[in-house]
């Protein structure tokens, strides 16, 4: 069994999307989609320092842009399951069919611009903790006033809070924790510091036009399978403020009997992850375009299987 993937904020790198435009009917894609949500896609894609695509309300589109169209260049597709972590949902639910491409990258961009105007009201990041028992780590952050905004397995937690909440993890490591690595986003992100930006997506979601997923939805929420359009919206507005909890998602990948995952461009998050919790699943991060041939071997695989 196949699971498509798609990661979150924080993936890009300065011209990543540059060598996918070469590809036939690319940047006519790109081009449209730019056009439809007042993003110059590919200028962010190719050319912008890593300073302006860390900005959240070019991220965020662009990861999603990136996601679907080096999906698309893997062909006829199939998957047995879809997950995205974080905003990597949105590319996900496009996946499923639960959103059109247009219509995905229109909610990322209302998405992206609420979560800015959210994280300009306090100083606030995120922190990658390697190592330790969640058992330890949760609480010690708890202490400190801190969110596990992201508890994403294989030894991994992201912390969300104040610039001065996360100086004081610095300062005092849960025990157990090897490293503390400050991410390159720009607020606390999965946390109540976002909670304004829920309104601005409930009511950007009145405007969309939802199906149900073609194929299982596993939402990162709680890991759980989504059967209805409405449901994965609704989570897809709630998520901005709750944590990701993709160990769950790993969880549910196994009990799927799961063995092959993909993870589109710019992959490489996801499938670590996968590497280490899921002995055994065959994992291929799309990071150009030269992997796609050996993507599309493995997605023949275990889509014949």
């Amino acid at each position: 069994m196949l699971v498509l993937v798609a990661p979150g904020q924080g993936a890009q790198t300065p011209g990543f999307l540059t060598p996918w435009l070469e590809l036939p009917g690319a940047a006519d894609r790109i081009a449209a989609w730019s056009d439809a949500i007042g993003l110059d896609l590919a200028h962010y894609g190719t050319k912008a320092d890593a300073d302006e695509i860390r900005d959240t309300s070019v991220a965020q589109p662009l990861l999603v842009a990136a996601g679907l169209l080096s999906a698309s260049a893997l062909g006829d597709l199939a998957p047995g399951a879809v997950a995205g972590h974080s905003v990597g949902e949105i590319t996900a639910a496009a996946f499923a069919g639960v959103l059109d491409d247009t219509a995905a990258l229109g909610f990322v961009r209302t998405r992206g611009l609420a979560m800015a105007e959210a994280a300009a009201v306090t100083e606030t990041g995120m922190s990658a903790l390697l190592g330790g028992d969640p058992d330890v780590t949760v609480p010690h952050l708890e202490k400190l006033g801190l969110t596990p905004a992201n508890v994403n397995g294989a030894g991994q937690i992201v912390a969300a809070g104040t610039k001065e909440q996360l100086a004081a993890l610095e300062a005092d490591k849960p025990e157990g924790v090897r490293r503390v690595v400050a991410l390159q986003v720009a607020g606390a992100f999965h946390t109540h510091h976002m909670a304004p930006a829920v309104a601005k997506l409930q009511e950007a979601a009145t405007a969309l036009t939802v199906a149900d997923p073609k194929v299982t939805y596993v939402s990162n929420k709680d890991g759980r399978t989504v059967a209805t359009g409405d449901e994965v919206v609704s989570r897809l507005v709630g998520q901005v403020a709750n944590p990701v909890r993709w160990d769950l998602c790993m969880e549910t990948f196994k009990e799927l009997g799961v063995t092959a995952l993909v993870e589109v461009c710019p992959g490489g998050t996801l499938t670590g992850l996968t590497k280490r919790a899921l002995p055994g699943v065959a994992t291929l991060a799309l990071k150009t375009p030269d992997d796609l041939d050996a993507a599309r071997t493995l997605v023949a695989e275990h889509q014949a299987a």
